[in-house]
């Protein structure tokens, strides 16, 4: 958390005359949105304006949040994003931990004038004015209702902050199922929970948003996975042929390689896909007790995440992307 000393300047940055920004990371995820939004409310229940700006668009099963369609999308609306960012007063930086994170966006956050605040649970943060990074946290929202207990403000939580920040930790924590949910996150849940977030339908508006064209690219993936290293690694992928036959819209593959992850026995998934437009291959790992797909990343794959939830990129072709991860894998103890 934040020192007490900072929290007490950043309460004097926190006033209705200041602009103020919200930013998350290229391609939102529920924790991404649900903090941003979460934050937003809970200052507007102090009486403070903050507008969230996101890089690119995100999925539809996230627009259901409170006020999630004002966002302002930088690659839609390129100037109003530049002159938010460039006239803040202050920029909160969520879910992120380094400037290169948020696209388009992050050489204007380098040159913003603005007093930037990190809250991010990802490891290796970058230099801001003031950080409160925590590896350990499963998802940002359950950062951003501590800022808000430090903050001595848990009586503003309403319905609104409580649905935002209820759907990113249940979509972090992969509802409530990966290590790093803890008793603490349990319990900011109920508190929620009694603040007005309905579990019900929160999950319903969320996760039961199937399309027929995410269960035909889903019934193609599940046909085909590869399990190696002895039955310890599966391996997915998709093409870009495949996304488009099928009519991919963003958010489709969301979970994909938790399937992966599901198999008796399997310690790491690892799932591939082609970018629709441009020529590399977008990965996605999740890893069981201590294997580090956050190292692995880094290592390997130009990425990074949490020890076991990491993404990263390849610019070799889907098949030499999959080959050239067979081999390294083999060099891993699992």
């Amino acid at each position: 958390m934040f020192t007490p000393a900072e929290l007490l300047e950043i309460n004097t940055l926190l006033i209705p005359e200041n602009k103020i920004v919200i930013l998350t990371h290229y391609n939102p995820d529920g924790d991404a949105i649900g903090s941003s939004f979460g934050l937003k409310h809970y200052l507007n229940a102090k009486g403070i304006h903050a507008e969230v700006v996101v890089p690119n668009d995100f999925p539809k099963f996230l627009k259901w949040m409170p006020e999630s369609k004002k966002a302002i999308i930088g690659e839609y609306k390129r100037k109003v994003a530049f002159d938010l960012i460039n006239e803040a007063d202050v920029i909160f930086c969520l879910d992120f931990n380094s400037p290169s994170r948020i696209g388009l966006l992050g050489d204007w956050l380098t040159k913003a004038k603005a007093k930037k605040i990190l809250i991010d649970h990802h490891q290796q943060p970058e230099q801001f004015d003031f950080v409160y990074s925590d590896t350990i946290i499963p998802a940002t929202c359950q950062m951003i209702y501590h800022f808000i207990e430090a903050m001595n403000d848990e009586e503003l939580v309403n319905k609104d902050i409580a649905e935002c920040l209820y759907t990113g930790i249940m979509t972090d924590t992969g509802g409530f199922r990966f290590r790093s949910t803890s008793a603490t996150t349990h319990r900011i849940i109920a508190n929620l929970i009694e603040k007005g977030a309905d579990p019900a339908m929160i999950t319903s508006n969320t996760w039961d948003t199937n399309t027929v064209s995410r269960l035909h690219l889903l019934a193609l993936i599940l046909g085909r996975i590869e399990v190696v290293k002895d039955g310890k690694v599966a391996v997915l992928y998709l093409t870009r042929e495949e996304l488009k036959e099928y009519g991919f819209q963003k958010g489709d593959t969301e979970g994909f390689v938790n399937y992966g992850l599901s198999i008796l026995g399997v310690k790491m998934a690892a799932f591939f896909m082609e970018d629709l437009y441009e020529d590399f291959i977008k990965i996605s790992f999740r890893s069981k007790d201590d294997m580090d797909v956050n190292q692995f990343s880094r290592k390997y794959f130009n990425g990074g995440g949490h020890i076991n939830a990491a993404g990263g990129k390849s610019l070799e072709s889907l098949l030499d992307t999959i080959e050239t991860f067979k081999g390294k894998i083999e060099g891993e103890n699992l």
